[in-house]
């Protein structure tokens, strides 16, 4: 069994900055892709920002060049540094962490809340 713990998040006003970090604990092979999706109300779920074991990284075009994704192997660990928020970033903001044997897991954070508002 995996879990996922997340950390951070919070109300910032715009331009601002937060910081998102999420532990996994479990059984968790070392090839692995782990990450951040978030849903805004009335909105689906999209991805943010991914980061894979080998440190390959994925962006959404949104947050290219503000977020910065970014992990340590050893303790199964991803952070999300968030700068120049805006207020569209508000959203429930969601770990997750994949991996494949024979077929795709994936397991998710219980969500954290981040509000960015004056």
């Amino acid at each position: 069994q995996v879990q996922l713990v997340e950390s951070g998040g919070g109300l910032v006003q715009p331009g601002g900055s937060l910081r998102l970090s999420c532990a996994a604990s479990g059984n968790i092979p070392r090839f692995n892709g782990m990450g951040w999706y978030r849903q805004a109300p009335g909105k689906e779920r999209e991805l943010v920002a991914f980061i894979r074991s080998d440190g390959n990284t994925n962006y959404t075009d949104s947050v290219k060049g503000r977020f910065t994704v970014s992990r340590e192997n050893a303790k199964n660990t991803v952070h999300l540094q968030m700068n120049s928020l805006k207020p569209e970033d508000t959203a429930v903001y969601y770990c997750n962490l994949y991996f494949w044997r024979t077929i795709r897991y994936d397991y998710w954070g219980q969500g954290t809340q981040v509000t960015v508002s004056s």
